[in-house]
């Protein structure tokens, strides 16, 4: 063996020795891997959520299926209101319908195959984010019919709400696409079968995440948000530029609609954006193990989704005009409450909108 034989064999034996010696202390890893289990969590969706949703399930359609029988048997179905209605029922009606689903999920594991688990995932978003968009369509409606009124009336037609309703559908199907497409069902060690988003790496789902948040965040809590706060306000500020006799009432109104929807939105969009920036700001190796964002989620969400399915019930009921249709609904299947009951002298046909104040009596 040469000279240069040995010199490059003793360097190829320097570099074995110095890439794989692993008694050198400096290629010793001494931090623990710490693993989010998340078991409390668990338990805590398994035995609480399945109530809830099941709860918000009865709700929606019981409230829900009230105002359409009471639209159905006392009101015009073509007039621009009860169109926007008819379609908010809709809406709860599609997110309300998942909701057992989800229940059986928390429960067990998912039982019910990938078609569906697609389907059931699209539906549940689809219906959520509709709800949402018409119950902003429904103040803005009201914020033409009292502050623009002379325009309105000319403007508020049926192919006006029927356009309106159909870029509503348009936008929330086109936001939960994703759902449609993610959306598969695979097996867990530990959790049995799951209905999640998979099929991409953990980066890309990541960033799927980060853009459904700041989606819900912004299109469908910041902006329905600042328009019924505009809206709300511009027909206060009219209001009281009137003279009416039920002036106080109509305010008294105006601000139990904000104060609910800000309280019911407000806490769950909230949690909402900081899952998000807690994505977007951590690495993943620092990311905290802690329940609290987790158990904020749980709690929040039934909040917002509770006023999700009971909306309509309480836009519609807070009127005169509704609680009289009630009474006359009531007074029909209970005859002795009949004697009880004071009715409104206001025609169950009637749909004029000739003052501010009349805005709220559907």
């Amino acid at each position: 063996m040469s000279d240069d034989d040995d010199e490059q064999y003793r360097l190829f034996q320097e570099l074995f020795n110095s890439t794989y010696d692993t008694s050198d202390p400096t290629y010793v890893v001494s931090e623990n891997v710490q693993l989010c289990i998340k078991t409390s969590v668990n338990q805590f969706g398994a035995k609480f959520i399945p109530v809830f949703y099941y709860v918000n399930f009865l709700l929606s359609y019981l409230g829900n299926g009230l105002v359409l029988c009471i639209i159905y048997k006392y009101e015009r179905l073509n007039t621009v209101t009860n169109i926007f209605l008819l379609n908010l029922v809709l809406s709860n009606f599609l997110f309300a319908a998942s909701l057992p689903f989800w229940a059986t999920y928390h429960l067990s594991d998912w039982i019910f195959g990938t078609a569906l688990c697609k389907l059931v995932s699209s539906a549940y978003f689809i219906g959520f984010y509709s709800s949402i968009l018409f119950l902003t369509l429904m103040t803005f409606d009201r914020y033409l019919a009292v502050v623009h009124a002379v325009a309105a009336a000319k403007s508020r037609k049926r192919l006006y709400a029927i356009v309106a309703s159909v870029s509503v559908w348009f936008v929330s199907i086109a936001a939960s696409v994703k759902e449609l497409v993610l959306r598969n069902v695979w097996k867990d060690n530990l959790s049995g079968w799951m209905c999640e988003e998979s099929g991409y790496a953990e980066s890309t789902m990541e960033r799927f995440r980060l853009v459904s948040y700041y989606q819900q965040f912004l299109l469908f809590f910041l902006l329905p948000l600042f328009m019924v706060m505009y809206c709300y306000i511009s027909i206060t500020v009219r209001i009281l530029s009137t003279r009416m006799k039920e002036k106080c009432r109509s305010i008294k109104l105006i601000f139990v609609i904000i104060a609910t929807f800000f309280v019911c939105w407000t806490p769950y969009n909230v949690v909402i954006l900081l899952r998000a920036i807690q994505i977007s700001v951590t690495r993943e190796e620092d990311k905290p193990c802690s329940d609290s964002l987790d158990y904020a989620l749980y709690v929040t969400r039934n909040i917002a989704y509770l006023y999700c399915c009971i909306s309509p019930v309480f836009y519609t009921f807070v009127g005169k005009k509704f609680q009289s249709h009630f009474k006359r609904l009531i007074s029909k299947k209970i005859p002795c409450l009949k004697g009880h009951m004071s009715f409104s002298s206001q025609s169950t046909r009637s749909t004029s909108q000739r003052t501010p104040h009349s805005a709220y009596e559907y």
